[in-house]
């Protein structure tokens, strides 16, 4: 009773500063909200915003929310696939800069989560914080033997907090999922889940600090990127120790200039280290706002970047990293077929999608873009694009995808900041073609099946009993199987028109002659003499099941 009651106070609240700054569109949004549009008379000052933009309007209207509203505008600036453009643009402005709370607050934060004194922890701890955001704010210190370090920590009660306007979120959310004509395209719901997760995983600085490590460890001998060091003996969930950076940030081009720093290699090295962290590592810093950017200019004609804040890191599946590379690699060269074909077979639309059609909507797409002026091509707007083209062929993209296409806007938005001659094609098209030719390279692709074969071997054993229980199964017909959905229609249809006993035949049959087929691409005759028999005794079993279900 008391939440409820809490919670529709905090509505009231949030419902008088959407009337205020007029956003009429979003108090319509539900029938509930509609009558909240009364709440205008009684919030003075809405007259003079009612000019003023709405993406402007609800940037405001976040800010006067609190922290955790100004985060969500943050994240929902990152999905341009679901929000117009303005609103998106107006979002990405939002600055997380909040009113910090008591270094003393900060210091017993530290004691607790390290159970020392802070004057047994380092040589020197400033209580007057360095920055402050939404989830946590920054001290400078210093550690017993004098080295230079920043000591993150999480604000007090922000996962109470969090929590309470997560819930207050998911309840508009299901209301606009329930009356908001667009909600199905949109899914409210998801929406503040992915926001839930990430938000979440920003408070846990042992899971920021990792992502900092396998960062730091990628780029080790790398003169591109640098991270600073993570003090892991002075780090836990709620207090993180890193090593403090000098440099000059990214987003103030005038002193990188007078600094004499080669603005155009510093453009391009920022392009590879994209590549580099998405196709080679598989591990992307996916907040890389100027904010978080610092360049080290000790050498002036080869800068190095710095990054800072972890909390945001994402990776791709082995099968999305694939498509995606080959759909890049196939975008650079205006193969649109091969884009199509591609994006069928990674399963990002139905099967019976007509690849003519795809193909004509996605050239609609890539020409007007590559008859730009080479320095205004964007590969971010591009692939936005497409991602708006695969809705029309019911395409469910998947969040790490949008966060990839978020990271490329960024990278690009920087890249032409710092050098606005910028050939964005020159630049990524050979990175992405060494990293995939030093990737699936023979010494790599060796390594790998090295790495694989005791696994292979140690399963060998297991084959020949497998294969008996499989035979046995598919002869007595109650072999089963995980199957798609599409794939079940079809064999439903085929039980109506010649039998169950048919259908089951020529399921057994596919899927031997798919083990067969991944037997030997997996294994290999010079591997595995083992395995290959296995292979053709699959591939004769699945034969003879052909064979059975043709004759029935």
């Amino acid at each position: 009773m008391i939440r409820g009651v809490r919670q529709f106070a905090r509505l009231l609240k949030i419902s008088a500063i959407l009337s205020r700054y007029r956003l009429d569109e979003f108090l319509e949004a539900t029938h509930l909200y509609r009558p909240m549009s009364l709440l205008r008379v009684f919030t003075p000052g809405g007259k003079e915003l009612a000019d003023r933009p709405r993406g402007e309007r609800l940037r405001m209207a976040l800010q006067e929310m609190g922290p955790i509203y100004v985060k969500f505008g943050q994240i929902v600036s990152t999905r341009r696939d679901l929000v117009p453009p303005d609103i998106a643009d107006e979002l990405a402005l939002l600055q997380d800069q909040v009113p910090p709370f008591p270094g003393e607050d900060a210091q017993a934060i530290v004691e607790k989560a390290l159970g020392k004194p802070v004057a047994e922890l380092f040589g020197s701890f400033e209580l007057a914080p360095l920055a402050s955001a939404s989830i946590a704010q920054v001290h400078a210190a210093t550690l017993t033997d004098g080295r230079e370090v920043v000591v993150k920590v999480v604000r007090p009660g922000i996962r109470r907090q969090i929590r309470r306007d997560i819930d207050l979120l998911m309840t508009i959310a299901q209301l606009a999922e329930k009356y908001w004509e667009d909600a199905a395209r949109v899914k409210p719901p998801q929406f503040v889940r992915e926001f839930e997760m990430f938000i979440f995983d920003e408070l846990d600085m042992n899971r920021e600090a990792s992502n900092a490590s396998v960062l730091r460890q990628n780029f080790e001998d790398s003169d591109d990127l640098y991270v600073p060091e993570i003090h892991w003996d002075l780090t836990k969930e709620q207090v993180l120790v890193m090593e403090r950076i000098h440099g000059v940030p990214i987003s103030d081009v005038a002193r990188l200039r007078e600094a004499g720093v080669d603005m155009e290699k510093l453009a391009k090295t920022g392009i590879r280290v994209f590549y580099t962290q998405v196709f080679r590592d598989n591990l992307f810093h996916a907040d890389m706002h100027p904010g978080n950017i610092y360049v080290d200019v000790s050498n002036p004609q080869n800068p190095t970047y710095i990054a800072l804040d972890f909390g945001i890191v994402a990776s791709l599946t082995q099968k999305d990293l694939y498509f995606i590379s080959e759909n890049f690699l196939a975008m650079f060269n205006r193969d649109y077929y091969r884009v199509a074909l591609l994006h069928q077979e990674a399963g990002w639309v139905p099967h019976d999608t007509r690849l003519e059609e795809l193909e004509a909507a996605i050239r609609a797409v890539g020409e007007p873009v590559f008859s730009r002026p080479l320095n205004e091509i964007s590969f971010g707007e591009l692939m936005l694009k497409l991602i708006h083209v695969a809705y029309r062929f019911r395409l469910d993209i998947q969040p790490q995808l949008i966060m990839l296409q978020k990271t490329l806007l960024n990278i690009e938005g920087l890249g032409r900041e710092l050098f606005p001659e910028l050939d964005v094609l020159a630049a990524s098209k050979p990175e992405l073609e060494r990293i995939l030719r030093e990737k699936h390279g023979i010494d790599n692709t060796a390594k790998e099946l090295r790495e694989r074969l005791p696994g292979w071997l140690a399963k060998l054993p297991d084959m020949p009993g497998l294969l008996h229980d499989y035979l046995k199964q598919a002869n007595d017909g109650t072999l089963t199987t995980r199957i798609d959905r599409r794939d079940l229609e079809a064999l439903r249809a085929s039980d109506r028109t010649t039998g169950h006993a048919t259908a089951r035949a020529i399921a057994g049959g596919a899927l031997f002659f798919s083990g067969a087929l991944m037997t030997a691409l997996e294994t290999g005759p010079w591997f595995a003499w083992g395995a290959s028999t296995l292979g053709l005794l699959s591939l004769a079993a699945g034969g003879w099941l052909l064979v059975r279900a043709l004759r029935s």
